[in-house]
């Protein structure tokens, strides 16, 4: 009779018992009838046990990249359309804090409207004509700087963000192309 009990139990719950963390990820587990989320007893790549009411949450740990597009005002009042790229990844061992704060849907909810906002700050500090040629890394830097610091409070590591494109209203762009060919033209004489 136990022996038909256990065998009747790993059949209905055999496959909520175990769990495998693959590469590139990291699990933390939500005990139901215990202390709650274990946020500070990480799981690593391999195979797990786990009892069958307990919830497990795997975490993809690699860096990622996204991409964001968006409109923003320029220091004198012109709006530019920028494509913005930027590498991510939840702290390894502070993925318990990340599920327990922020949730699975940290970047939708954490990460894009913060790259959103301090991008819209940023470049709100600089002319069309510094962002479309001479102060392009430097912008890239301090949204940067400003978001890795925002981001690793909430425990989130930016590793990159990349301005990929920066489209000028038409008759700005001509007019900026103007400029620099006459610039060229002058040198050229002198």
């Amino acid at each position: 009779l136990l022996g038909l009990s256990v065998a009747i139990f790993v059949l209905l719950f055999g496959t909520r018992m175990t769990y495998t963390v693959g590469p590139g990820q990291k699990a933390v587990v939500f005990h139901r009838f215990g202390k709650g989320l274990d946020k500070d007893n990480v799981k690593n790549q391999g195979f797990h046990l786990i009892a069958p009411w307990n919830e497990k949450y795997i975490y993809n740990v690699r860096i990622q990249e996204d991409l964001s597009l968006m409109e923003v005002l320029s220091k004198n009042g012109l709006t530019i359309k920028t494509e913005l790229s930027y590498r991510y990844k939840p702290v390894d061992n502070k993925v318990g804090y990340v599920h327990d704060e922020l949730g699975i849907g940290y970047h939708d909810n954490i990460i894009i409207p913060e790259i959103r906002s301090v991008t819209r700050e940023v470049i709100g500090e600089y002319l069309p004509e510094e962002l479309y040629s001479t102060k392009r890394e430097a912008i890239e830097d301090e949204i940067y700087a400003r978001t890795k610091e925002s981001l690793i409070k909430k425990n989130i590591l930016l590793d990159a963000v990349l301005i990929r494109d920066v489209t000028l209203p038409k008759t700005l762009q001509d007019a900026i192309e103007n400029k620099l060919k006459q610039e060229q033209m002058s040198l050229e004489y002198e």
